[in-house]
C-alpha cells in the first residue's frame, strides 16, 4: 500500500472546533539518505540506492532524498592531488555515470513506482561526452520529474562536471507539494536562491557530499559552515530544507588516501544529515558523523504558513522599487544550427530550430 498523507494535527483539532480551515495542510513524512554509495560502481550503487529506498519506504517516507553526486560516489579526488594523478579516476567515473534514459535511472523509477515514494537522486549524470553534477527527481509515479544540474560546479569540481543553466532554477508541483533542490555551493548563491524562493518552494532538497574534506584547515567546507547555510535558506525562504550529506566509507579511504599527507586531507564519514523548519530551527538531526542512517521525519507544511506572517522575501517582505531579479529560464545550448539551403552538401535542412537564448523573464525582489 502507498504511504497515505495525513493532515497536520493542527489542521485537524480546527476541522473539529468551531472554525474549518479552507486550505488542508497535509504532513510529509521525509527520508533522508546518509549512506555511502558503492564508490564509482554505477550497477551495485544502484542496487543499493534501491534497496534504501525499499527501506525508506517500508518506515513510511513519502519522499527519499540522496546527497550531491551519490550515484556512483563523488570524485574526492580531485581535492588531494594533480589532474595527472586523478585522471585514472576520471576516467572511471566517466564510465560509471549515468545517463537520463539509461537502465540505471529507469530501475530507480521503476522502484519509485512500486514505492509509491517521490525520490531526489544526486548522481553524476553523462550526456555526451560530458559530466554534470545533477539532482533527478522521480516522481511516485515513476516519471522523471525534472533535471536539475548544478549551475556552478565549487573550485576544483570544475575540473569534473560541466555548468547548468537558466532551466535548472525550479520548482516542481507535485502530490507532496512544491518541491525543490539545489547541490552543495549553490546554497552560498543569493541570487539562485532568491529565484527557488519566488517559485513558492515547500520542501527543499540541500544536496551536499560528505563534510569530512580538509577538517581543521578550511572552516568554509565544514559541517558547521555548511549547516548554516542549510538553516539560512529554510529562515530566508520559510521552507523546509532537508540538508542531506553522503559519507566516505573505507572503499574510498584504501583506494584514494595511499599517501600520509591525503590521509589528513581526508577523513572516514562526513555525515551531519539534517532537517530544518521553516522558522530555522532544528527539526531533526543530525546524523552522527560516522553513521549509514535514514533519518525520517514528519513535515507540517501548515508551519509554512506561519513563518509567512512574518516574511515572505519574493512576496510581502520584498521591495521591487529598489531591487529586481532577471532570471533567463532558456536552456544555454552550445550548437545552433540555421536551416541549410536544400542542394546543400550537409543534406536537407533541420526539422526543427533551437531555442532562442535571449529571453528572460522578472522576478521582483
Amino acid at each position: 500500500m502507498p504511504p497515505q498523507l495525513t493532515l497536520s494535527a493542527r489542521t485537524e483539532k480546527q476541522r473539529k472546533g468551531r472554525h474549518t480551515m479552507v486550505a488542508i495542510d497535509p504532513v510529509i513524512r521525509v527520508a533522508a539518505v546518509q549512506a555511502a554509495p558503492v564508490w564509482l560502481s554505477k550497477e551495485k550503487s544502484t542496487d543499493k540506492a534501491i534497496a534504501l529506498i525499499q527501506e525508506a519506504a517500508g518506515r513510511g517516507a513519502h519522499l527519499v532524498a540522496f546527497g550531491e553526486s551519490w550515484l556512483p560516489g563523488f570524485p574526492y579526488w580531485i581535492w588531494l592531488g594533480a589532474p595527472a594523478w586523478g585522471s585514472d579516476f576520471f576516467v572511471e567515473l566517466h564510465q560509471n555515470a549515468v545517463e537520463a534514459d539509461g537502465p540505471e535511472l529507469r530501475a530507480v523509477r521503476d522502484a519509485a513506482r512500486r514505492a509509491s515514494v517521490e525520490v531526489v537522486l544526486g548522481a553524476t549524470e553523462r550526456e555526451v561526452g560530458s559530466l554534470y553534477c545533477t539532482l533527478f527527481f522521480i516522481g511516485s509515479d515513476g516519471s522523471l520529474r525534472g533535471r536539475h544540474r548544478k549551475l556552478k560546479p565549487t573550485h576544483v569540481e570544475r575540473s569534473i562536471w560541466g555548468e547548468g543553466d537558466g532551466s535548472d532554477l525550479f520548482v516542481l508541483d507535485t502530490p507532496i507539494g512544491k518541491l525543490g533542490g539545489l547541490n552543495c555551493w549553490e546554497h552560498l548563491q543569493p541570487l539562485s536562491k532568491y529565484a527557488m524562493y519566488a517559485a513558492g518552494e515547500q520542501i527543499h532538497v540541500a544536496a551536499w557530499p560528505a563534510l569530512s574534506i580538509y577538517n581543521g584547515t578550511a572552516y568554509a567546507l565544514g559541517v558547521e559552515a555548511n549547516m548554516a547555510a542549510s538553516r539560512v535558506y529554510a529562515l530566508e525562504g520559510q521552507n523546509y530544507v532537508i540538508a542531506v550529506t553522503n559519507i566516505v566509507g573505507e572503499d574510498v579511504f584504501s583506494r584514494l588516501c595511499d599517501t600520509e599527507e591525503r590521509q589528513r586531507l581526508l577523513e572516514r564519514g562526513g555525515g551531519t544529515t539534517t532537517i530544518f523548519a521553516p522558522s530555522g530551527e532544528t527539526h531533526a538531526g543530525p546524523l552522527p558523523y560516522t553513521t549509514e542512517d535514514i533519518l525520517v521525519a514528519d513535515l507540517d507544511l501548515a508551519e509554512i504558513r506561519r513563518a509567512k506572517q512574518a516574511a515572505d522575501p519574493a512576496g510581502h517582505y520584498a521591495r521591487a522599487d529598489a531591487t529586481r531579479l532577471l532570471v533567463n529560464r532558456h536552456p544555454r545550448t552550445p550548437v545552433h544550427v540555421d536551416p541549410a539551403p536544400s542542394d546543400s552538401v550537409f543534406g536537407a535542412p533541420p526539422t526543427a530550430a533551437f531555442e532562442p537564448q535571449d529571453g528572460e523573464e522578472a522576478v521582483d525582489q
